[in-house]
C-alpha cells in the first residue's frame, strides 16, 4: 500500500465520500420536482418576532414554541466535546457548518506570474469559512483546510496566496451561484477554474495582479498581513488547517448597486447569498431592524437598570 500523502485535491474527495454530502440520489431529478426559483430580487422589511418585547424580558415569544421544547415540556440543552474518543472530525464538520448559518460567500481569485510577467498559475474558490473582522483597516478573515506546505498538499488558492501576498475576494450572488458553485470542482492543480465555470475574469484591478470576476456585484482587492497554521486534534503532528488575514485595498461595485454617497448597498439589485447546511444555499429577500437601545433614554439609567435587577432576580426565586 502507499504511504504517498494525498494532494489536496485527493483529500477533498476522500473528505466528501466520509462526509456523504450529496445524499440525494439523482439531484436533478429531485431538484426537478421542487418550485422554481423566484426571480425577483426585491427585498422586503417586516416586524421583528416580537414588536411589544420590552427590555430585561428575555427571549422572545419563538422560544416558547414547541420546536424549541424537549419531551418534558422544557428545553433541554446537551453538551458534546468535539473531541470525544471515537466522534470523527467530519462530525464536527457536519455540526459547525450547520450550526453557524447562515455564512456569507466568497469568491476567491488568485495569480501566480513567471518572470516574463505571464500568467503561471490561476484559481478560482468558494469559501464559506469567511468573514470581514473590521472596517478601519478593512480586514477579512479565511479559514482555509489546508496546511501552507508541502506545496502538494496545500490547496491552490492558499499556496498561491502566500506565495504572492494578495487575492480578490468577490462576494457570490445568485445571478452567477451555479457558475460560482462550479469552481469547487476537484480538479487537478494548475487547472483554471474561470475555465469550468465560463466566469469572466477583469484584469483591470489596481492594487494586486489577481483578476476580479466581472459577473461579481460586489469585491475587494486584498493584500496578505498575517498567516497562522494550526494542528489537527484528531491526527496529532498534522497541520490541516490556516487562517490568514487579508487587508482590503480597493472596493470594485455595480454602480447600480450602491447609493450616490457609495456607502450602502442596494439589496435589490445585489441580491446576495448565503451558505447552509450540506450543500444548501439561502437567498436574503425579508428582513426586519431594531434600533440599538440607548442606556439612560431606553433602560432608565442606572435606577432603571437596578429596577431590571432586582425583577430578575425575584423571578428566579418563584
Amino acid at each position: 500500500m502507499s504511504t504517498k500523502p494525498l494532494t489536496a485535491a485527493e483529500k477533498t474527495a476522500a473528505f466528501e465520500k466520509v462526509l456523504g454530502r450529496d445524499r440525494h440520489g439523482n439531484f436533478k431529478e429531485i431538484e426537478a420536482s421542487r418550485p422554481a426559483f423566484d426571480p425577483s430580487g426585491k427585498f422586503t422589511y417586516v416586524q421583528t418576532p416580537q414588536p411589544d418585547w420590552t427590555l430585561g424580558s428575555g427571549a422572545n415569544q419563538l422560544a416558547l414554541s414547541p420546536e424549541q421544547e424537549g419531551s418534558k415540556g422544557e428545553k433541554k440543552q446537551i453538551a458534546i466535546d468535539p473531541y470525544a474518543p471515537g466522534r470523527p472530525a467530519a462530525f464536527n464538520y457536519k455540526l459547525v457548518i450547520s450550526g453557524i448559518v447562515p455564512r456569507p460567500l466568497a469568491l476567491i481569485s488568485t495569480r501566480s506570474l513567471n518572470a516574463d510577467g505571464t500568467t503561471a498559475n490561476e484559481n478560482l474558490a468558494p469559501f464559506s469559512y469567511f468573514n470581514v473582522i473590521a472596517h478601519d483597516p478593512p480586514l477579512f478573515a479565511l479559514g482555509f483546510v489546508s496546511p501552507i506546505a508541502p506545496a502538494s498538499r496545500a490547496k491552490d488558492s492558499l499556496r498561491i496566496l502566500h506565495e504572492t501576498g494578495e487575492c480578490v475576494i468577490n462576494i457570490m450572488s445568485s445571478p452567477f451561484i451555479e457558475a460560482a458553485n462550479a469552481c469547487s470542482v476537484n480538479s487537478p492543480a494548475g487547472l483554471s477554474e474561470w475555465v469550468i465555470s465560463g466566469l469572466t475574469p477583469m484584469y483591470d484591478t489596481q492594487t494586486v495582479k489577481a483578476p476580479r470576476a466581472k459577473e461579481a456585484c460586489f469585491a475587494v482587492e486584498c493584500k496578505l498581513v498575517h498567516v497562522k497554521e494550526f494542528e489537527s486534534r484528531s491526527n496529532p503532528g498534522e497541520t490541516n488547517t490556516t487562517l490568514v488575514v487579508m487587508e482590503g485595498t480597493r472596493f470594485w461595485v455595480d454602480e447600480a448597486a450602491i447609493n450616490e454617497e457609495q456607502s450602502v448597498m442596494n439589496l435589490d439589485v445585489y441580491r446576495p447569498l448565503a451558505r447552509m447546511a450540506g450543500i444548501t444555499y439561502a437567498t436574503v429577500k425579508e428582513g426586519f431592524e431594531l434600533q440599538r437601545p440607548d442606556f439612560e433614554r431606553d433602560v432608565g439609567g442606572l435606577e432603571g437598570y437596578e429596577r431590571m435587577k432586582r425583577e430578575q432576580e425575584e423571578k428566579r426565586r418563584k
